[in-house]
């Protein structure tokens, strides 16, 4: 009896290993894919502190382009808008993950 107990002792210490073998890899692809995802996230957050609106810079504030050779100054504001709020979520869901860690 002690021999088949033993022997069910490894099996289970074996599948506990690889069970806990395979989480590790899993947990270190995680670890890559956000460290990935913290570089994309600072990419666009350095493109948009570095997108200039027109009338941002000087006196042109008055002069906003209505015609059709491209957004409007009103257009472009609400863009950036967008884009800072999509950042902020990127943002929050990845802080949401790292936490559950």
């Amino acid at each position: 009896m002690d021999t088949a107990d033993g022997h069910n002792d490894l099996q289970l210490f074996a599948g506990l290993e690889q069970n806990i073998a395979r989480l590790v890899e899993q947990l270190s692809e995680c670890r890559k894919e956000n460290e990935l995802l913290k570089s994309e996230v600072s990419s666009l957050q350095n493109i948009l502190r570095s997108f200039k609106l027109p009338g941002t810079e000087g006196p042109e504030v008055q002069t906003a382009v209505t015609s059709g050779e491209g957004f409007s100054y009103a257009e472009k504001l609400q863009i950036r808008q967008k884009l800072a709020m999509i950042l902020q979520k990127i943002e929050r869901e990845l802080r949401g993950e790292k936490a559950g860690f």
